[in-house]
């Protein structure tokens, strides 16, 4: 079966920009000619490879040769850059990383890249239960993620642990007339629909969370200010032990649970390809996660 280069490229510029237009002007050709090598790519392999909506997406064997395109770009870009040394030239690296990490841990690795002058990242922010399934999609080159099962192609290696522990403002439990949490009545605060830490913690306590009965839900969908929000007293919330612990030690939050802390297992899955730019960011993540993590 022969996979030409450009049409290849064709399909992943279709899926990163979600239509025909945007991928012609990322490949500087027609849209004519981008829709013609897709359709080449099709009659090929004998598959639909992408779903034409808005936005454009890849089906399940577009997804395949996706990945396929990334892999061969990136080799390609790799063997150029040695080949013909251009200190301008960068390569693009797509990682999936959880919201809590790039806000904590992660952070050293973004101090890392930012002395690598041949690459250039771009993170996609993910549900570390969730963040697999853009490696499956070929959206991503390696990601961090709470599943220890490899996705196929890629390898797998654990990080470490984030503990997590239910955390509030004083000012929370003193409007609520008790130093006991009343986990019934007291306002939660969430990171987005795929955020189960509180609803788990607070079935374990014996509430119906989707019975009627469950607190009021704030959802607050980035990190820093799910943080802010629950030191501000708008909901209790589960927050990393690293970013508990100066706000603890300042007395804006005080832990509800002391003695059950969640730790979210973290590992790191990277495609199967022998790339220098891979393997170097690998390194990164090791030395940050061992920095920081619990093992």
């Amino acid at each position: 079966m022969d996979l030409p280069a450009p049409q290849l490229a064709a399909l992943v510029a279709v899926v990163d920009r979600g239509t025909f237009e945007a991928a012609a002007r990322e490949l500087h050709v027609t849209a004519s000619a981008v829709s013609q090598r897709i359709r080449a790519l099709e009659s090929a392999v004998g598959q639909v490879l992408v779903r034409r909506a808005s936005p454009c997406t890849a089906t399940p064997a577009g997804a395949t040769l996706v990945r396929l395109g990334r892999a061969q770009a990136l080799l390609q870009a790799e063997a150029r850059t040695a080949l013909e040394p251009d200190e301008g030239r960068r390569t693009e690296l797509g990682l999936a990383v959880n919201a809590d990490s790039l806000a904590t841990w992660f952070r050293d690795v973004l101090a890392e890249a930012a002395t690598w002058d041949d690459t250039v990242l771009r993170l996609e922010v993910e549900d570390q239960a969730h963040s697999h399934e853009l490696l499956r999609r070929g959206e991503t080159l390696a990601a961090v993620t709470s599943d220890p099962e490899p996705v196929q192609g890629c390898s797998v290696e654990p990080l470490g642990t984030m503990r997590y522990l239910a955390a509030a403002a004083p000012a929370l439990l003193e409007r609520s007339g008790s130093r006991e949490p009343d986990w019934s009545r007291m306002p939660v605060v969430v990171f987005n629909a795929k955020d189960t830490l509180q609803h788990d913690l607070l079935a374990e306590v014996g509430v119906g969370v989707g019975a009627g009965a469950e607190p009021p839900m704030h959802r607050v969908p980035t990190s820093t200010d799910f943080l802010e929000a629950v030191a501000l007293g708008l909901g209790w919330g589960m927050v990393p032990e690293t970013q508990l612990l100066p706000l603890e030690a300042a007395g804006r939050l005080v832990r509800l649970r002391p003695d059950r802390p969640v730790d979210v297992p973290l590992h790191w899955q990277r495609w199967r390809v022998d790339s220098l730019l891979l393997g170097r960011v690998t390194e990164a993540v090791r030395r940050a996660a061992s920095a920081h993590l619990r093992r």
